[in-house]
């Protein structure tokens, strides 16, 4: 019985692991995208919103994993591209995908018949989805389920490659949202013109141009401080361009 708990417990955490930056990133990208806001985008948003922000909007669409009435949107927080492949050019799933979720949320932001519940969704879900789309192993290779499969040590407790770039690295350094928010949205000395495009098709270019830098390891590899060290910069630079890029669509939608 106990066995069963455990398996019940470890399957849980996996798939608790597989829907996106952790918590922490979520929210660092959408208070960056906050702070970018123009005076437009900020008043609408209230209206919309309330006093609810594009922080804790951040994580709703990870929290309604377990409504089943929200089964249907599981699929949406991931793409897969093969390597030598474009999004256009890859067999589109039917249950849809990061890429055409992202989409479809700022058409339902635009279009001036939807309802105020449903735009109230698209928010939440487009500020998720946003972020997803940079972590790296949102947009999966087809092969390992995103790197979930690619099974690791992180620190010596067992892991997978997909939850190292989720949260293991964030956690591990321990600060925390608006903390990291903070030393992120400083580090303008990276920033150039694409840091603020809303072209999807560059942002999940860039994810898979980084595949040989995320799968740089042996087999059954402890990864610790080294491949931290060797990747932070790549974690910092993918959040601040998750929160730059979510003010530039929101400034564009409601400009």
């Amino acid at each position: 019985m106990m066995k069963k708990i455990f398996m019940f417990l470890t399957v849980g955490l996996i798939s608790l692991h597989s829907f996106g930056w952790g918590q922490i990133g979520h929210r660092v990208i959408g208070l960056i995208a906050q702070n970018h806001l123009n005076d437009k985008a900020k008043a609408e948003l209230f209206e919309l919103m309330g006093h609810e922000s594009l922080v804790e909007a951040s994580t709703w669409m990870d929290n309604i994993k377990s409504d089943s009435t929200y089964d249907h949107t599981h699929a949406w927080h991931y793409v897969t591209i093969p390597n030598g492949k474009t999004y256009q050019e890859v067999e589109k799933s039917k249950e849809g995908d990061a890429y055409e979720a992202t989409n479809r949320m700022i058409e339902t932001l635009k279009n001036p018949r939807s309802t105020k519940d449903e735009k109230v969704k698209a928010l939440r879900m487009l500020v998720h989805l946003v972020g997803d789309l940079h972590q790296p192993l949102h947009v999966g290779n087809g092969e390992d389920r995103g790197g979930n499969d690619v099974r690791i040590k992180w620190f010596y407790s067992r892991s997978n490659l997909h939850r190292i770039w989720d949260s293991g690295m964030i956690d591990s350094k321990q600060f925390s949202f608006s903390e990291l928010a903070h030393l992120v949205d400083h580090d303008y000395e990276w920033v150039d013109a694409t840091y603020t495009s809303t072209n999807i098709d560059l942002w999940v270019k860039e994810a898979m141009e980084l595949r040989p830098q995320i799968y740089d390891m042996r087999d059954d590899e402890n990864l610790s401080y080294e491949y931290m060290y060797r990747n932070w910069e790549t974690v910092r630079k993918q959040l601040l361009k998750g929160g730059l890029r979510l003010a530039a669509l929101l400034n564009e939608i409601y400009g």
